[in-house]
């Protein structure tokens, strides 16, 4: 499964599922746990919502907290430089966290 968070923009192709809200998201994380093959998030998802980066910052507390799996590829397609910043820092401390839980 491939899901592509946006909240304009549609996935690049079929091979991607669209979730426009990070709480569909997460819900999404919860119940395909170990079956996510990539996550390609926005940043910036509309005033007062929620932003790709705090998918980010959920995912790494469930991989520090419970072992969570986390999806195999982490992309971001933000044009946010310093959402992309934040996001980057990240998805590097997931990767670096889940690998000490092997």
């Amino acid at each position: 499964m491939k899901i592509y968070l946006d909240d304009i923009r549609d996935a690049p192709n079929e091979e991607w599922i669209t979730v426009r809200t990070v709480s569909s998201l997460i819900a999404l994380l919860c119940t395909q746990e170990g079956h996510i093959e990539a996550l390609s998030l926005d940043h910036d998802l509309g005033e007062g919502e929620k932003t790709g980066y705090d998918v980010l910052k959920w995912i790494e507390a469930q991989v520090f907290l419970h072992g969570y799996k986390p999806p195999k590829e982490i992309l971001i397609h933000t044009s946010n430089p310093a959402g992309r910043k934040n996001m980057e820092a990240a998805i590097k401390s997931i990767y670096k966290i889940s690998s000490k839980e092997k």
